[in-house]
């Protein structure tokens, strides 16, 4: 062979290989989401399952709240160099240990960030990156958890579906009990507010005025935010409907599974005061008897110290929301700043935010909430809003897949897969009928984002609860497991086949 014929097959080699390599790059430059400008810096998503839905992972909204900002209200963020990849979802707020069986087993834990202070951290998914002029409305997605655990990228939270439906998708992290929501004399007096706890709820405010500020680079719009979330996060959503500090950053409210009037989680019924000195009792227990002292304390300290001194001085098992005897601050209180008075009594003296509500619960829930949530329906009416109810009343299919004990029934928490549309994540044997559910319950979620109407802009079967009208969406599947949601009465728990034998241990949520 010719150097010559060797030199053009060379060449036909080089002009394959160059054109494959700009293919390649053509592809990835079409593919790639633009870099977006936000407070810190540049971030770039990432492609999700959905064509052309792009999600933005792991979005600092705040300081890390460590080191002298632990028990702080949160910082400005501090800004980096280049271009974020936001490829990886942030750290959840640091909580207990997860194990194998109901929640867990339910969720599909087990490739999440590891847990730590430094948490605050939120996620977008959006079908318009970097379409300023897009103005698409916005859902604010807060997590349940007890306030104790719990984070905003857990597998039933993606928000794919939301973006595909022309929703920006937005969820965070927050501080977690005692991180979260301590009180203390020091802290207080440390504060210019003169209050402290309630860390974890400055820091939605915080990632609310993060979407105010930055949700039009991902083609939202930040005049048309909806806030919802589930159990500790609907109890979340209470809270802030009241916080004046809230005012002005939504327009919209969900609360699910987290009770109606005369019912729900409100604040703490001590005074802050009382709840100061409660917490100042244990800390100086500890020796932890300065700020000093207090943030220079290791993460596992803190966090085990209320179980430690319940277990030491025979004080029964440490509290919190489900649990008993003394326990640091764990969840909002009513602190003259953050919170001004509880939900239910905003929502009588006509002080809670004036938006369209939607409020629900589940057929097994931790309670029935039918009372009280058409209490806060007619509380609304009578104020001239609107407030729409409903019951997901859809037991979870079992396939006796799992070895470990699962949950059963139409559990709390058991309509997240719906309302995210997110049932491909989960292990369960899912009908046709429960996926045209979950996109029953997407269109409605989706709709009240965009419009402040379940049904969309022109109304529909699903009507507000009213006097005249006093009727709930309930969302079910009839006896042939095909999808019948229909206005009606909310239908008895079977709670006690869903829990045989026993009662039902504290839900996580």
């Amino acid at each position: 062979m010719t150097s010559t014929v060797l030199i053009i097959i060379y060449m036909k080699k080089l002009i394959y290989l160059l054109s494959a390599a700009l293919l390649v790059a053509c592809t990835a430059a079409e593919t790639a989401s633009p870099i977006l400008t936000v407070e810190g810096g540049k971030v770039q998503g990432v492609p999700a399952d959905l064509p052309g839905i792009t999600v933005y992972r792991g979005i600092p909204y705040a300081a890390p709240p460590i080191g002298e900002l632990r028990w702080k209200a949160p910082q400005p963020v501090v800004p980096w160099d280049g271009v974020k990849v936001a490829d990886r979802f942030g750290h959840p707020g640091y909580q207990a240990v997860h194990y194998p069986g109901n929640y867990f087993t339910e969720w599909g834990y087990g490739e999440e960030a590891q847990c730590s202070e430094d948490c605050l951290y939120l996620n977008v998914w959006t079908p318009a990156a970097g379409k300023t002029g897009e103005k698409l409305p916005v859902a604010y997605w807060i997590h349940g958890g007890g306030y104790r655990e719990g984070w905003g990228s857990e597998p039933e939270f993606d928000g794919q579906e939301f973006a595909a439906k022309g929703v920006v998708l937005v969820s965070i992290n927050y501080r977690l009990g005692v991180f979260g929501f301590l009180a203390h004399p020091e802290l207080s007096a440390e504060s210019p507010n003169g209050v402290s706890g309630n860390y974890g709820v400055l820091d939605m405010i915080q990632g609310l005025k993060w979407v105010k500020q930055n949700i039009a680079q991902f083609g939202g719009d930040p005049d048309n935010v909806m806030i919802f979330g589930q159990s500790a996060g609907g109890g979340a959503v209470r809270t802030l409907v009241e916080s004046p500090l809230a005012r002005g950053l939504f327009n919209k409210a969900v609360i699910m599974s987290a009770g109606g009037l005369n019912g729900g989680r409100g604040g703490a019924a001590a005074s802050l005061s009382d709840i100061e000195k409660a917490n100042k009792e244990i800390l100086d227990w500890a020796g932890l008897t300065d700020l000093k002292k207090m943030r220079a304390a290791g993460t596992e300290t803190i966090y085990a110290l209320s179980t430690i001194y319940a277990s030491v001085n025979n004080k029964g098992a440490a509290g919190g929301m489900f649990g008993r005897g003394p326990a640091l601050t764990g969840a909002p209180i009513v602190d003259g700043y953050v919170s001004l008075k509880s939900f239910d009594e905003a929502a009588e003296d006509g002080s809670l935010a004036d938006v369209p509500y939607m409020m629900g619960f589940t057929q097994d829930d931790m309670g029935n909430m039918t009372d009280g949530i058409a209490a806060f329906c007619l509380n609304r009416e009578q104020k001239g809003n609107k407030a729409f109810a409903y019951q997901f009343a859809r037991p979870l299919p079992d396939d006796g897949s799992q070895k470990v004990p699962v949950l059963k029934g139409a559990f709390h928490s058991s309509d997240l897969w719906f309302v995210f549309k997110s049932l491909k994540h989960c292990w369960r044997p899912w009908t046709q009928g429960d996926w045209d559910l979950a996109e029953k319950e997407i269109t409605a979620w989706s709709n009240f984002a965009k419009y402040g109407d379940p049904n969309g802009p022109d109304g529909g079967e699903w009507t507000p609860y009213t006097k005249a009208n006093p009727k709930f969406m309930i969302f079910k599947l009839d006896e042939a497991d095909k999808e019948a949601s229909a206005m009606g009465d909310p239908l008895p728990s079977q709670r006690a086949a869903a829990w045989p034998g026993a009662a039902p241990a504290a839900p996580r949520r």
